[in-house]
């Protein structure tokens, strides 16, 4: 039966350009659910905070789809991590919205915990029941920043409240349901794991000539790509210095394409992090070996993946991380760090390697033996485009947040009318 969806994505708009400091996977979950509920007949409204004067306050994303830009602070780019006291306007203005286009909404989905304050807003204003998907945990952050963690501390204190308040709460991977369980008492019957997934009209597996002609490459020689935002809890360094490694230890020259972040030249904490990185490139002396290539559109990040003999994201901790998929889609091996979502989606030894968070070492090792043999890599491409079709395709994904969303609503708002 069809709904009408709240979407609520106070930062990460669907129609984000990815790479930034601020644009990565929440954007692409918000994007892909949004558009795989309006493939199974709902209306779906995203809101985000509009950040720029020239958008309009609704725009047509698809078939089915809206973006609500909601007018809350500067229409101007704002880091997140000062968004929290915009949120009462913009809560304001959802319901604002909701009750001057007699928008009954029969559920809101929150993703990130502002956004479920204003999901909160809405419930307690028009009685629409909420979930809420994290995306990512302030104490299990701040257990990995620590003092250089720049969200504001109310932050826990919203999370605790959200776990209680929401109607369900969406884990996104085992480790994610046991740190909301060991950090915020997560009730286990409104606690419910539902993966992210891969677009595979978009992720599929390309002939690797042809993408390192597309890409302008060579045809031979080793190629390692990384792909993200350029903050320094993704570990971008640690690929760096396990390139020098393969070099220096194991007798292997291989070329790092690192895709994401702002090559503009402007100031921030982007072109911050992507200084650093040259800096560690230089000092293990493989600068000659690691191409920063900046932001990709979403239809070039496959000729990255089949470039690549093998990809690697080398997280500190990582809620989910959906390059993972996106790479083994590709059919690439992945070696990734055995943290969060990165050690349910790669399953070590099968569609790649776990290594520990934090050491090149083990990275270089595990490099130097996937380059080494054509073989193993190409078992290990084909489990992991089978896994992936298997785990995770986001009509799945839909499917299991539909139901999830229909245990929640009242039974009388989805009657039929006589």
């Amino acid at each position: 039966m069809s709904k009408h969806i709240a979407i609520i994505s106070e930062h990460a708009s669907p129609a984000a350009t990815l790479g930034g400091v601020d644009c990565g996977g929440q954007n692409v979950y918000v994007a892909e659910v949004a558009l795989a509920l309006a493939h199974r007949g709902h209306q779906v409204d995203v809101f985000t905070r509009r950040d720029n004067p020239a958008l309009p306050l609704v725009a047509p994303f698809a078939s089915g789809v809206r973006i609500v830009n909601v007018a809350a602070g500067p229409p101007l780019a704002v880091r997140k991590e000062e968004l929290l006291g915009y949120m009462p306007a913009f809560g304001a203005e959802v319901v604002r919205f909701a009750r001057a286009a007699n928008a009954r909404y029969d559920v809101a989905h929150a993703n990130f915990f502002m956004s479920g304050l204003v999901a909160e807003a809405l419930e307690k204003a028009t009685g629409t029941p909420f979930v809420i998907t994290f995306h990512a945990l302030g104490r299990v952050r701040r257990l990995h920043h620590g003092d250089a963690d720049a969200f504001p501390p109310e932050r826990e204190r919203i999370e605790q409240q959200l776990v209680a308040s929401a109607s369900a709460v969406i884990a996104e991977c085992p480790q994610d349901a046991s740190d909301l369980v060991a950090h915020y008492h997560a009730p286990a019957e409104r606690l419910t794991t539902i993966p992210c997934g891969v677009d595979l009209s978009r992720f599929h597996p390309v002939n690797r000539a042809r993408a390192r002609r597309a890409l302008g490459i060579d045809a031979d020689g080793a190629v390692i790509v990384q792909i993200g935002r350029m903050v320094p809890r993704k570990g971008v360094d640690d690929v760096i210095r396990a390139v020098g490694r393969l070099r220096r230890d194991h007798g292997i020259v291989a070329r790092l394409l690192v895709v994401g972040g702002d090559e503009t030249g402007r100031e921030g904490p982007c072109a911050a992090e992507l200084r650093r990185l040259r800096a560690v490139a230089a000092a293990e002396e493989v600068s000659d070996l690691v191409v920063f290539t900046g932001r990709q559109g979403g239809d070039m990040l496959r000729y990255y993946y089949g470039a690549a003999d093998l990809f690697v994201t080398a997280p500190w901790y990582e809620p989910f991380g959906i390059t993972p998929l996106e790479a083994m889609a590709c059919g690439t091996p992945v070696i990734g760090t055995a943290v969060g979502g990165v050690k349910y989606t790669v399953v070590d030894g099968q569609t790649g390697y776990l290594v520990p968070p934090r050491d090149p070492d083990a990275i270089a090792a595990k490099a130097a033996r996937l380059l080494r043999d054509a073989e193993l890599r190409a078992r290990m491409s084909t489990q992991a485009i089978a896994r992936v079709r298997t785990c995770f395709q986001w009509d799945d994904v839909a499917a299991a947040i539909d139901g999830l969303y229909d245990s929640v609503i009242a039974p009388s708002s989805l009657e039929l009318p006589a």
